[in-house]
């Protein structure tokens, strides 16, 4: 069944917020209202720059739940929380396909009208690239740790003999 999602800006105690409904199907789900964030405020949180969240948007990664009148694009704390993942997932490696299919996986998780078959699947899909995240981080650990000997033997050959 098809998931829809609608997004309305509201003002709220001064502050942009975004109201957003869930439905699947013919079955309205969640409204749920939350402050509404700018690129900037989210780049900043997030130590990301400007150009890799509009990056991500354009290659269909990540979208901002929605965007002011003049066009600039608001985000929600949920959406937040999506691109830290993300931010978690680049250092490790993983391309963009697959940190978009991580992020399908876990709306699909999230999503109270989802299937306990979609669910199996999407939980499996998980627990691989876990497992993959796990070695990839291991390859890290042993790079850090032979970066840091090469750190201290430099340091010990550039000693004056003195010191040696």
């Amino acid at each position: 069944m098809a998931r829809t999602r609608t997004d309305n800006l509201l003002f709220r105690n001064g502050r942009v917020c975004i109201e957003t409904t869930q439905r699947r199907g013919d079955v309205a789900g969640d409204t749920r209202s939350a402050p509404a964030l700018h690129i900037g405020e989210v780049a900043s949180r997030t130590e990301l720059s400007l150009r890799s969240l509009r990056h991500w948007e354009e290659v269909g990664l990540l979208h901002p739940s929605g965007r002011t009148d003049g066009g600039f694009r608001l985000y929600t704390e949920e959406d937040v929380e999506k691109i830290l993942v993300i931010r978690r997932m680049k250092p490790l490696g993983f391309t963009l396909e697959e940190m978009r299919s991580v992020m399908t996986d876990i709306e699909v998780l999230r999503d109270p009208g989802a299937g306990p078959a979609e669910r199996e699947q999407a939980r499996g899909r998980l627990e691989v690239v876990r497992a993959d995240g796990a070695g990839r981080r291991e390859r890290l650990a042993r790079q850090l740790a032979m970066a840091d000997e090469f750190i201290e033997l430099l340091t010990a050959e550039s000693a004056p003999p003195a010191e040696r």
